[in-house]
């Protein structure tokens, strides 16, 4: 019996998705926060920062002028540049390999990521990951040009289907109410997963919500009876 899913291609968002960053986010921000002369955020209010871009979470966290985050993502990133891209990223147990079962069912995917591009290609050249996706889209390194997730949900289609890939029935697997927002302004169900950085009310609007990787498995890939 060979595997099939109902989508035509999948988009994964990145951090809380695929990947926990989490340590490394904290690290650097403690570092920016106290050049500015601000207070750390604890790994509890981490899910205020992780999931919007970051530029708009400095003013809405630590209450910056657009101009003041601007020059706090810039500080940030080179701290994140110094580490290294991989560096305390973890990928969360057995998402690699769901990935690599629906490459090899034939499921076109991609990421949808408000994370920088040049760290998501980073990150899925580390975990090998690159390999079974068709393409890889993430925010701008300025992370205002190309950085809401509607924008970046359509982006990452229209190098889907730039690449010959059906993406009529399309999904989007993410962990924030901006997965949620961003696909339902595409018109791309959402699937929530419930392992990364969020309040339970996130999941409201989404297609479905999942607690493991299993529960993301079944919805992803089904027995094809033909």
């Amino acid at each position: 019996m060979t595997l099939r899913s109902p989508f035509s291609c999948i988009l994964w968002d990145v951090d809380g998705t695929l990947v926990d960053a989490s340590d490394g986010i904290l690290r650097r921000l403690t570092i920016t926060l106290g050049h500015y002369g601000l207070p750390a955020p604890t790994r509890a209010e981490l899910v205020h920062w992780i999931g919007p871009p970051m530029h708009e979470s400095f003013q809405r966290q630590a209450g910056m002028t657009p101009e003041q985050a601007t020059e706090a993502v810039a500080f940030y990133r080179v701290l994140g540049k110094a580490d290294g891209y991989t560096t305390d990223v973890k990928m969360y147990p057995g998402l690699a390999q769901l990935v690599a079962d629906l490459d090899a069912a034939g499921v076109p995917q991609g990421t949808a990521s408000s994370k920088p591009e040049i760290q998501v290609t980073a990150l899925m050249e580390h975990f090998g990951l690159a390999e079974h996706l068709t393409a890889i889209t993430g925010a701008t390194m300025d992370e205002k040009t190309l950085a809401n997730k509607a924008d970046i949900v359509a982006e990452a289609l229209r190098r889907l289907e730039a690449a010959g890939v059906d993406v009529s029935r399309p999904v989007l697997i993410g962990d924030r109410h901006h997965d949620v927002d961003g696909g339902a302004a595409n018109d791309v169900p959402v699937i929530f997963v419930r392992w990364g950085f969020s309040w339970p009310y996130e999941a409201d609007g989404a297609q479905a919500a999942v607690d493991d990787v299993d529960q993301l498995r079944a919805l992803l890939l089904v027995d094809d009876p033909a």
